[in-house]
């Protein structure tokens, strides 16, 4: 086959010629073949690269599905053009059918039999990620987004004693907090993780600092608190913004003088320990609201990490769905549709809710008796952004009323201008019109859904289309 794909590797020679020169190698990542994950940088040869079904001597898949010349795909420096070959199965672009050939700048997915690969403009990150599919799952494949970030983590605590991570909630905070303890120069002493919004006012000075007999009522008994229990090690102090303002007052004088001084004791005691804490607020904003200490700001949020969000990390979706599969003692196995599916979802509420969510579909699909996980499985809310409710207009407002015969037309959802895209084979007009929608009302709604529209009428990029 001309214009096989090279690994990124070979394409690079020695390794480092491409990243060396600063000059970007646009391609494709296979990250799911025949069911399992995979983290396979192809590049181009030449101005395109041909995809098809391997013999095992090339770096393709060997995929039943695929044709033996599936797709060709090419990049002008802005935009991929991918051509289908006349494929049996046919070849998909983020979920809809290609006609013919389509040009896009912000495809992001393609579906060629049950493979997945992800457009790229830029391969160098991956180089040192390439990883085969096999029977047995080795561990979780990090991302260069995440890999950049432990990299930060590590570099902390080796050259300090805090660290500061911020991201969205769900996105694995605590994970960079255990690469910060296992960096640090105490690495088998203990790791402490507090989730400070879990915590009543009421009782966080306790919880955390512990108190002696006799400090309040009810005080039986010498208790140790939460940082004693830290000494040695790390205390990972998550969503710390919750903190009680007095509270964050004694935590800071912990931070400067190594010392906590429990409830009704006349004494402080000495800890060694390195500190870590996360939010998903804005600090600096919260110092300005006056919901965190000004002082505490400049002592902890000094270096900070941002955690990407797994939409950033689509590299690593496949190897969580291998994750999350794993209590299931492998009696189930994703079908590449429904890996593509997540791949094109938003997912809010990251990780978390990303395993979740997996593991539900799984679940059904074992109801119904399926031996692997369809797209029908997955919720159709399941990785969507979520509704946020309209707040009722003041009572002294002035509330339009339509002309009778004029009311307004309910929005449809998320999941319903999928189906009508998939039934109007992507044809845009052609969905709107089923929708009772203008065309620019629809376009709106992508807009709001997060929804990823190549553009599928002859009179615009589609080629080939009747």
């Amino acid at each position: 086959m001309s214009n096989q794909p090279e690994t990124l590797r070979d394409s690079m020679g020695d390794g480092a010629r491409g990243e060396a020169a600063g000059t970007a190698i646009p391609g494709l990542l296979m990250v799911h073949s025949l069911g399992r994950p995979t983290c396979v940088p192809l590049s181009f040869v030449g101005s395109q690269l041909e995809l098809g079904r391997g013999d095992g001597t090339s770096v393709l898949p060997n995929d039943p599905r695929m044709s033996r010349r599936h797709v060709s795909v090419a990049f002008d420096g802005e935009r991929f053009r991918v051509t289908d070959r006349g494929s049996q199965n046919g070849t998909y672009v983020d979920g809809l059918r290609v006609q013919g050939s389509l040009t896009s700048a912000t495809a992001r997915v393609l579906r060629t039999g049950d493979s997945l690969f992800l457009f790229l403009a830029d391969l160098r990150p991956y180089s040192t990620l390439g990883v085969a599919p096999s029977d047995s799952l080795p561990e979780l494949v990090q991302g260069p987004a995440l890999r950049a970030v432990l990299a930060q983590a590590v570099r902390a605590a080796q050259f300090g004693r805090t660290l500061h991570i911020t991201g969205e909630s769900g996105s694995g905070k605590e994970g960079v907090a255990r690469a910060f303890h296992a960096a640090s120069a105490s690495p088998g002493g203990p790791f402490v993780p507090i989730n400070c919004a879990t915590i009543a006012a009421g009782v966080a000075e306790r919880l955390l600092f512990g108190a002696r007999r006799g400090a309040f009522s009810g005080a039986v008994t010498d208790t140790e608190g939460l940082i004693q229990s830290a000494d040695g090690g790390t205390l990972f102090l998550d969503e710390v913004a919750e903190l009680d303002l007095a509270v964050q007052a004694k935590l800071l004088r912990v931070i400067e003088t190594s010392e906590v001084l429990a409830m009704g004791a006349l004494r402080p005691r000495k800890v060694n320990l390195q500190l870590c804490t996360a939010s998903h607020r804005d600090l600096r904003a919260e110092v300005s609201h006056g919901r965190f200490r000004e002082d505490l700001y400049f002592r902890v949020n000094s270096p900070t990490v941002i955690v990407p969000p797994l939409r950033r990390r689509p590299e690593e979706m496949p190897w969580l769905i291998a994750l999350a599969l794993r209590s299931f003692a492998g009696r189930l196995m994703p079908h590449s549709a429904f890996v593509e599916a997540c791949l094109l979802r938003l997912w809010p509420g990251n990780v978390r809710e990303f395993l979740a969510e997996v593991r539900a579909a799984a679940q059904e699909a074992l109801g119904q008796g399926a031996s692997r996980i369809e797209l029908s499985h997955l919720s159709a809310h399941a990785g969507q952004p979520l509704e946020r409710p309209v707040e009722p207009p003041p009572s002294c407002a002035v509330v339009f009323h339509p002309p009778l015969g004029r009311l307004p037309r309910e929005l449809p959802d998320r999941a319903r201008i999928e189906d009508t895209l998939h039934k109007a084979e992507g044809n845009i007009s052609a969905a709107a019109r089923m929708l009772g929608l203008h065309r620019t009302q629809l376009k709106r709604l992508f807009e709001k859904y997060g929804i990823n529209v190549i553009a599928r009428e002859p009179s615009l990029e589609q080629d080939g289309d009747p």
